[in-house]
């Protein structure tokens, strides 16, 4: 049940939240950096009254805002692409049933299968994994079992404190600012 959640919300999260693939692809094609620019509404160059006219004229700029100026046919073609042409729980359920086929597709970065990825980086990932396990386990349970036999002492004390710096370490990485 959490795995399904986690893959609901990833779901409803792409498929939903403005800046999705389509937005993207057209932001690429029309020479843009950043596609949040045209879907915050960057008014360079502009005044209200043009993106007003604007909008009447093309039905796909509620839409898609960055599909301003761009043919009818080829939003739709993008749309089948993605599957966008299709409700979606329809799409919901085809990613499910690939994903219980181990079908994840192709990656629009490398262009190659994604499981030939997951081939690829495999190997040192497992081996990341193997060292992590046996270091925490050399570690931990002497550790724990001279803690255990020293309750109270300065030892005691002074690897708690350790340990709490320890866990504490990642989420100061990840909170402070960058230079």
């Amino acid at each position: 049940p959490t795995l399904f959640g986690i893959i609901l919300i990833n779901f409803m999260l792409i498929q939903f939240v403005p800046g999705g693939p389509i937005e993207q692809i057209l932001s690429e094609i029309q020479g843009k950096d950043n596609v949040f620019d045209s879907i915050a509404g960057s008014m360079e160059n502009t005044n209200a009254q043009s993106l007003l006219d604007e909008k009447s004229n093309n039905s796909f700029s509620e839409k898609y805002i960055g599909s301003r100026g761009l043919p009818e046919d080829f939003i739709l073609e993008l749309e089948k692409q993605f599957g966008f042409d299709k409700p979606a729980h329809q799409r919901f359920l085809h990613m499910i049933r690939d994903y219980a086929t181990l079908d994840f597709g192709d990656s629009f970065f490398r262009g190659q299968s994604v499981i030939d990825l997951i081939k690829d980086k495999l190997p040192v990932s497992i081996s990341l994994g193997l060292w992590t396990t046996l270091i925490v386990y050399l570690i931990s349970i002497p550790l724990g079992i001279t803690k255990a036999v020293r309750d109270g002492s300065r030892f005691d004390l002074w690897t708690s404190a350790g340990v709490i710096i320890g866990y504490a370490i990642p989420c100061l990485l990840y909170t402070s600012p960058s230079p």
